[in-house]
């Protein structure tokens, strides 16, 4: 997949760091942070970028991937806030606390056009659904209105595929022509288990057409 990107060169210091944003805004797709299930709802533009930008950012050891989703159009279902979505590998060091004053010193950003390999995107989330222990979960929180995602490039890659298929096979989906939102997939297993217990922590991940939905037609019709 080719992504077309915005790329940030913010300093903190004498620290240099590199961050992503997509070049147009995922307009149809939005996250509610409602613990303990999340709801990440989109479009087939939305979920395929989604699917590219975790790849990017699996392989991306140095690199913040920042999604901006809350001045996305809002979906009229679903509960909780709606945030923003912050994607990096675990060896950015990004910190979440420190993410509102990188944030602000974005500046402009220049254009970026980058591929991804879903072949070996593939391969490496299919390690890591095989590999019975020890095999690496995503950190999660929220700060700031944004929610955060790190880890290491196989379960980064596993989410990726996550949200491949949601785009694929969403608009198939019966009921999506009329406007309803289709339940694909979710991020679970691959999220560390919450602390002091408690129901695990869930991102669902759901197909939904923008209206209006006459221009909508399901593949095959």
């Amino acid at each position: 997949m080719e992504l077309r990107l915005r790329e940030f060169r913010p300093r903190t210091g004498p620290h240099e760091h590199r961050v992503v944003q997509p070049g147009q805004p995922l307009r149809h797709t939005s996250l509610r942070d409602q613990a303990p299930f999340g709801m990440l709802m989109g479009d087939h533009d939305g979920l395929s970028r989604l699917a590219g930008l975790f790849s990017f950012a699996a392989y991306s050891r140095h690199t913040v991937v920042h999604i901006p989703l809350r001045e996305s159009v809002p979906p009229d279902e679903g509960y909780g806030e709606l945030v923003d979505l912050v994607v990096a590998h675990q060896e950015a060091g990004l910190r979440p606390s420190k993410w509102p004053g990188l944030r602000r010193s974005l500046g402009r950003g220049t254009p970026l056009t980058v591929r991804t390999d879903e072949a070996r995107t593939e391969r490496h989330a299919r390690a890591w659904r095989e590999r019975p222990y020890n095999r690496g979960l995503l950190r999660h929180t929220t700060h700031a209105r944004t929610y955060f995602l790190i880890g290491g490039r196989d379960v980064l890659a596993s989410a990726a595929t996550a949200f491949s298929y949601a785009a694929g096979w969403g608009p198939r989906h019966k009921g999506v022509a009329k406007g309803q939102s289709a339940f694909m997939a979710g991020l679970q297993y691959e999220l560390e288990p919450t602390r002091g217990g408690g129901h695990p922590h869930e991102v669902l991940i759901c197909f939904k057409p923008y209206p209006p939905y006459a221009h909508f037609k399901r593949p095959g019709h």
